[in-house]
Formats: C-alpha cells, structure tokens, sequence
C-alpha cells in the first residue's frame, strides 16, 4: 500500500478506472491529491473498511476534535452542538468546567488528534488563541491559525490548509465564532499557486 499519494497517484487511478483508492492511518495524503479525488470522483477509504459499506467524503465523515482551557470553556460548550448540528461527530477532550487549567495541555491534545489522523479538523479555544497556536503548531503535521474574524478563518483554510483553528474566547461573541468555526469546517483548500507554499511550510519540520 502506497505510504504516499499524490495527485499523479489519482490521475493514474482515473485512468484505470478505479472508482476507489484504500489507504490506512499511515498513508500521507496531499492536498492536490485530495482535490484530484474529489473532482475525478475517486473515493479515499481506509483500510478494513468493509466493501459493502458506503463511502463517503471526509467532509462527510470528518471528526472534528474540541478542546478548551478554562478562559474558552464557555464558548466551547456553545460550539460543540453548533458542531454537531453541522453533521459532524465532536470528540470533546475537556477541560470540564471554568476551573483553572493549563491552555498547553490541552492545546497539545488537539493537535496531536489531528496530527495522528484521528480526527479531521481541531478546534481549540483558550482566553485569547494566541497560545494555544503557538502550543500546536510545535507538533509536526498541524498547521494551527489564530481566528479572529470570518475572513482570516476562510483564508486559513483556502491559503493555508490549516487544519487546526484556535480562537479567543474573552475576544470572540458567540454567534462571530460559530460563523467562523462553520466557514473555517467547509472551505476546500485552494491548492494552485497556494500548494507550493504550504509544501514549504511543512518542509521547514524537516530541517530541525
């Protein structure tokens, strides 16, 4: 099984009539790749997953994981339904409760669910977001951007691919941080002249 696909791999698969490509927990998955399957109709399941079964896109199926330190578990716990109530499964990893907590331990659990394929997107929120960026994005494979308006949420994901959004919770009402959370779940990555760009951000891990 391949540990890489990109979007050669995807073309090539169009072109043997492949309607599916199996990968497991391990296989590293380009965005290019991504966007190749989608446009080609090409399904990307996971290893084991029974033939009979439907598949369906990540956007679909995606999990997204929670998480807050005291200063955003207010707005946490009004995101979380607002999540669900989107079509996707939630894994809220805590804090439980306005009681004092660290923002890093938390801030480090997110990402690393998303880092390990566990979850699709993270959403972590601390008094103000900065922190907790700076906590995830020390994990390799997480590109982690501070939202702080509809605009810098869409641009995350459309320039970036960031797959981690950190908001402020003593910063950000409600209703703009379910906005943001919506607009920062369904925008694709734009890939193009972006690609290259996020190739290099994620080439700088490998230089120490």
């Amino acid at each position: 099984m391949k540990k890489l696909i990109t979007e050669k791999h995807i073309q090539e698969a169009s072109q043997q009539r492949k309607s599916t490509l199996e990968v497991n927990a391990q296989t590293l998955i380009t965005p290019a790749a991504k966007d190749a399957a989608k446009a080609l109709g090409i399904k990307l399941i996971m290893e084991g997953v029974r033939k009979h079964q439907p598949t369906v896109s990540t956007h679909e199926a995606g999990l997204v994981v929670i998480g807050s330190d005291h200063g955003g578990f207010q707005l946490k716990e009004v995101l979380r339904p607002f999540i669900e109530a989107l079509g996707y499964q939630v894994q809220d990893i805590g804090t439980a409760s306005e009681d004092p907590v660290d923002y890093p331990d938390f801030a480090e659990q997110v990402a690393r669910w998303v880092a390990r394929k566990s979850a699709w997107r993270g959403i972590m929120i601390d008094a103000v977001g900065v922190g907790s960026a700076m906590v995830a994005n020390k994990i390799p494979g997480i590109r982690a951007a501070v939202g702080y308006n509809i605009f810098s949420a869409k641009s995350s994901r459309e320039h970036n691919d960031a797959n981690v959004l950190t908001l402020g919770g003593r910063l950000i009402g409600s209703e703009l941080a379910k906005e943001m959370v919506r607009v920062f779940l369904t925008t694709e990555f734009g890939g193009g002249r972006h690609q290259p760009r996020v190739d290099k951000i994620m080439a700088i891990e490998t230089k120490g």
